[in-house]
């Protein structure tokens, strides 16, 4: 029955307000445009970029490394022959010598380093990225809000215009009445104060309105004026409360996984590295000591080179990405408790409004006979137009308090598929 009484009651709330006229705007139109006009969206393809750039830079250690060296030298004292061979004269060699050479390196295995750095990389930017999903899941919350206020705003404008029509229809008895002279001047002047009042309302609730709209204009980047009409959207489907897909936890299984990886990158500097090498010059001497003079050479061969330093701190290294992975767990397991705490909470306040509801539509029908027979005892001079008023507000009360139920129960619903992620 209640899920009958809900249907009514959201039926209501979808017609159009006759106080308003324009496009039909849904949430899920302003939420795409917001996500749309975000300007942390731009991060994104930053980090895209950026990982790419990153990956390209990582990628050129397998490319040959060239450098080119140059040295001019004077030392006190030369390598000299000291044995004399009849027959055979050696030139000493000159205390100045020169050198230029090109070196070329040509990594062959760094223990897969490359290889885990572009991993990791690659892992920042998808960190980035979720980075950017929860703060648009937040702004998503925030247009939900701003959304169904304007839809309050909007439904307090339809009941407002419910009681100007009442004061309205009272204030033509009341100086039927008074051409007669069955009633007072000041029961009409009372009516009719009252008629202002609801008007100064329609105002206040309009130009709130008005200002909500501008808000939303300024984080969707449309320009939404004052006769835009907002589509009540349909109740979401309730997923169950282990069923959560919030942006966080991928965010959180990422920093997870960027502490494995750099225990990974770790084991990587421990183990050696091989290239190959070649260099070529021309100076005096060149390779033959022997000849004090100006000469080509090259040398080529395999290098073999293993930092063993690295293991004096590798097991603290590897002890730190434990402590930061068992830290994000411990971040994720307080998130998921925080949030099944906030859908218990929710689900209570859906319960709770399910059944205020419920109680308002036996209450509205009720309001409304004591207000139409107050109307017919005006009609007749039986009650004064106090008496009518105090029925006519009483009956606007409770409609208010439906409205204002109504409202509180979709963006309860709402919060709940949000707050799980969906």
């Amino acid at each position: 029955m209640i899920k009958n009484i809900l249907i009514v009651l959201l039926c209501f709330l979808t017609l159009p307000s006759s106080a308003q006229s324009g496009e039909a705007i849904t949430l899920e139109q302003v939420q795409q445009w917001a996500a749309a006009h975000f300007p942390l969206l731009k991060q994104k393809a930053l980090a895209r970029q950026a990982s790419l750039a990153s990956n390209s830079i990582t990628g050129n250690n397998y490319l040959p490394q060239l450098s080119l060296n140059a040295q001019a030298t004077w030392q006190s004292a030369v390598t000299e022959v000291p044995v004399r061979i009849p027959g055979l004269a050696f030139d000493p060699l000159a205390k100045d010598q020169y050198r230029a050479v090109l070196d070329l390196n040509q990594l062959v295995y760094d223990g897969g380093l490359t290889r885990q750095q572009k991993i990791m990389n690659e892992l920042q930017a998808l960190l980035k990225e979720e980075e950017v999903n929860v703060a648009l899941h937040q702004l998503r919350e925030k247009i939900n809000g701003l959304y169904l206020n304007v839809l309050l705003l909007d439904a307090q404008r339809q009941q407002n215009a419910l009681v100007m029509a009442d004061l309205d229809a009272g204030l033509r008895k009341v100086e039927a009445q008074v051409q007669q002279g069955t009633a007072y001047r000041s029961n009409l002047a009372l009516l009719k104060s009252e008629w202002l009042k609801a008007r100064q309302r329609d105002i206040e609730l309009a130009a709130d309105r008005e200002g909500l709209l501008q808000v939303m204009s300024e984080f969707t980047g449309q320009s939404l004026p004052a006769t835009a009409r907002l589509i009540t959207p349909a109740p979401p489907a309730l997923p169950m409360m282990t069923d959560i897909t919030r942006p966080e936890l991928q965010y959180y299984q990422l920093r997870d996984s960027l502490a494995r990886q750099q225990g990974m990158m770790v084991d990587g500097r421990l183990r050696p590295r091989v290239s190959l090498f070649a260099n070529g010059g021309y100076g005096r001497p060149g390779l033959d000591m022997l000849k004090n003079e100006f000469a080509p050479f090259v040398t080529t061969g395999v290098r073999f080179q293993w930092a063993l330093n690295n293991f004096y701190n590798s097991r603290r290294e590897h002890e730190l990405s434990e402590i930061t992975r068992r830290d994000v767990q411990a971040q994720q397991e307080n998130f998921l408790m925080n949030t099944r705490a906030q859908l218990k909470q929710q689900a209570s306040r859906i319960s709770q409004l399910q059944q205020l509801l419920a109680t308002d539509q036996e209450i509205i029908p009720l309001k409304t006979q004591v207000k139409e027979a107050a109307a017919v005892q005006l009609e007749h001079g039986v009650i004064t137009a106090s008496d009518y008023l105090r029925e006519v507000h009483a009956e606007d009360q409770a409609r208010q308090a439906q409205i204002l139920h109504q409202l509180q129960w979709l963006q309860a619903m709402l919060n709940y598929t949000t707050t799980a992620g969906k």
